[in-house]
């Protein structure tokens, strides 16, 4: 019987080795799955490489585990922000490395990557820095750079709701990078707000197929919402 379903994030992200590259979903705070980034924090790991939109909001998720000192690099689009402190303070005194990529180019390198590309060429960056060093090429009169997929050892998204199986949905802009993701990592960690029946989720509305999930868990309800209930 194919049961993906782990107890608890800190089952779910246990064997996180020091080093990993981890794809963490999320567009700011919509869909950023905090109670796996919580547990990777309590977990340990270090010297992460650490693939996101941005990098952290405030105090809590990914801004989190950057204050904890677990991440050597990370690999984004926006890394400065006004509420974003930690990523800052980290850059400056050198004890954090930065790869940024353009937003599309993020996501097309990693779609790259779950699609079983060896490269793609794109013409954002072209004649800027970020193009320096990496070959260029003119097709039918437009210029391109020539860019390599990103892959992950784990990706940590977060779904609307998945089966036992790995299918999962997903709520409105909460799915951004996070489909992309589940393609693209080795292992993909998915926290969901509910785990359906077999058969209760409409095929024509699962995203992300459970073939590029390897673990789903139900993400615990908040405790001022668990004393209401």
């Amino acid at each position: 019987m194919i049961d993906k379903s782990f107890a608890t994030p800190a089952l779910a992200v246990g064997d996180i080795f020091d080093g990993a590259s981890v794809m963490i979903g999320g567009f700011g705070t919509a869909g950023m799955p905090d109670q796996l980034i919580d547990a990777l924090i309590a977990h340990g790991a270090r010297d992460l490489t650490v693939i996101n939109n941005n990098a952290g909001n405030g105090e809590t998720g990914l801004a989190a585990l950057l204050k904890a000192g677990r991440v050597k690099k990370i690999i984004c689009s926006f890394p400065r922000q006004a509420d974003l402190h930690h990523f800052d303070a980290l850059y400056r005194a050198g004890e954090i490395e930065l790869e940024l990529v353009p937003q599309g180019n993020l996501a097309a390198r990693i779609h790259a990557a779950g699609s079983g590309l060896g490269a793609i060429f794109t013409p954002t960056g072209y004649g800027t820095q970020l193009a320096e060093g990496k070959e260029t090429r003119e097709i039918d009169g437009k210029h391109y750079v020539l860019e390599y997929p990103i892959h992950a050892d784990f990706a940590l998204i977060k779904a609307q709701a998945g089966d036992r199986w790995g299918n999962l949905v997903y709520r409105k802009t909460a799915r951004n990078f996070g489909p992309i993701m589940a393609m693209a990592a080795k292992c993909t960690i998915a926290q969901v707000n509910e785990i359906a029946a077999l058969g209760a989720l409409d095929p024509e509305a699962v995203v992300t197929p459970g073939i590029f999930v390897q673990r789903v868990v139900q993400a615990a309800m908040p405790t001022v919402l668990a004393d209401a209930a």
